[in-house]
């Protein structure tokens, strides 16, 4: 294994395991928040770019068997309701992904640290955006920000969740539609990021390897989800982002 995987030592391993069955787990329960749990997890003993690296493929996966639950009909047609969130992410996404190589850092843990920070703080304190319809400029920034962030974090669930929940969208849709929106952005983050190089030949196995503690996970949580109380679990989730997060931007102000 440390030959496959030379950069981490065996309690490390067992750690980066442990960490994409609890996003796993969260995310089969509300349906977001597994890049955020995984690159902050990940993020306190590994290099920025080999934590983002990690999160690809499992990200890649479950979104993708989130997106397909209701069948591939009903995916076809929140691929064509949000098509102008999903084209102006994706264009910024791709755009922002070149940029991870080229920051300090201290500056990538600040910017992410920063975004899970604010969110958690923004939805425990039950403030929210309400939109009475559905705008494409609205929609266009929203995607700009979430592919921007995305591109250089792997971390687009912030501004789609904020968006969804201002347009009061049904939870079965809502899932439904995040699965669509984070599935297409982890392709475009994965052939972003094999450009970049942030994906290549040393971190490829590592993103893999925790493809099933994620899915596992996942899977648990969705047989858990009507047996718990999700408003509270949502809470407890977002104050463990908010820890994630305030020590990102301490290690990045640590430099």
């Amino acid at each position: 294994m440390n030959t496959l995987i030379p950069f981490l030592d065996a309690d490390q391993l067992v750690l980066a395991l442990a960490i994409a069955g609890l996003a796993g787990l969260v995310k089969g329960m509300v349906g977001f928040a597994m890049p955020m749990i995984m690159v902050s997890g990940l993020g306190t003993f590994l290099p920025p770019e080999i934590a983002l690296a990690g999160l690809i493929i499992p990200t890649l996966t479950t979104n993708g068997m989130q997106a397909l639950r209701q069948g591939a009909r009903a995916a076809l047609a929140s691929i064509h309701r949000f098509r102008v969130f999903l084209g102006v992410g994706l264009v910024m996404l791709l755009l922002s992904a070149q940029l991870v190589r080229m920051l300090h850092p201290s500056t990538f843990l600040l910017a992410l640290g920063a975004s899970v920070t604010t969110f958690a703080i923004v939805q425990l304190l039950g403030l929210r955006l309400r939109l009475s319809g559905a705008s494409a400029r609205v929609e266009a920034a929203f995607g700009a920000v979430a592919g921007f962030i995305g591109g250089l974090s792997g971390v687009w669930g912030p501004p789609t969740v904020m968006y969804l929940t201002a347009l009061d969208t049904p939870k079965g849709e809502q899932l439904r539609v995040q699965g669509v929106i984070y599935g297409l952005g982890a392709v475009a983050l994965l052939g972003a990021h094999l450009t970049s190089g942030v994906m290549r030949a040393e971190t490829l196995p590592f993103s893999v390897l925790l493809v099933a503690p994620a899915v596992l996970g996942m899977w648990i949580g969705g047989r858990f989800v009507d047996r718990v109380d999700q408003a509270t679990f949502r809470k407890a989730t977002l104050a463990v982002l908010l820890i994630a997060g305030a020590n990102l931007v301490r290690r990045g102000l640590a430099g």
